[in-house]
């Protein structure tokens, strides 16, 4: 959308409003934070703002009830329980720089892109196993397809930090 010369300028949990801008005027990252806690995604997000970004929250998930509280026993300790208060709906990052000429990057060490992606293959770990263990124990279809779709997302992260390290080793 930003290089057809919109920029985002609100987000719900489907939609999302854009106004008219110069195209390419706008970089964006989207960025899980599902696994952090209310307070460390918030402090997340000021930091970016005070680097000059405009953050949106949104949902990663269309669940519409009230008073929901999902667990998420993958998280850092803060965010293992999420509900309405903390973290639930308020799974991704939005992140809107303008355009310097420069690649937008959100993790620019290997550490911290390393860390990113452990964070986000913890999830895609517990659902293969769940999702597995369900297919198994249940002889169900639908929870090997399940499996499979996490195990995909596994091996993603797991092939990108093998990478990264690789990366790291050759740049010694």
């Amino acid at each position: 959308m930003a290089d057809s010369g919109f920029r985002l300028v609100r987000t719900e949990k489907l939609l999302y409003e854009f106004e008219p801008c110069q195209p390419g005027q706008y970089r964006y990252c989207v960025e899980f934070v599902g696994h952090k806690s209310a307070a460390e995604a918030g402090e997340y997000a000021r930091f970016l703002e005070d680097c000059g970004c405009r953050v949106f929250f949104k949902n990663i998930n269309l669940n519409w009830n009230m008073g929901k509280v999902e667990a998420r026993p993958w998280a850092d300790p803060g965010g293992r329980l999420a509900t309405n208060a903390t973290t639930y709906n308020r799974e991704l990052l939005i992140v809107e720089k303008e355009d310097d000429g420069k690649p937008f990057e959100l993790h620019t060490t290997r550490e911290d892109r390393a860390q990113y992606y452990r964070a986000c293959r913890r999830p895609a770990l517990f659902l293969f196993v769940m999702m597995g263990a369900m297919g198994v124990l249940l002889r169900s279809w639908a929870a090997g397809v399940f499996a499979l779709a996490a195990l995909a997302a596994l091996a993603w992260y797991q092939l990108a930090l093998a990478r990264l390290n690789r990366r790291s080793g050759l740049e010694e």
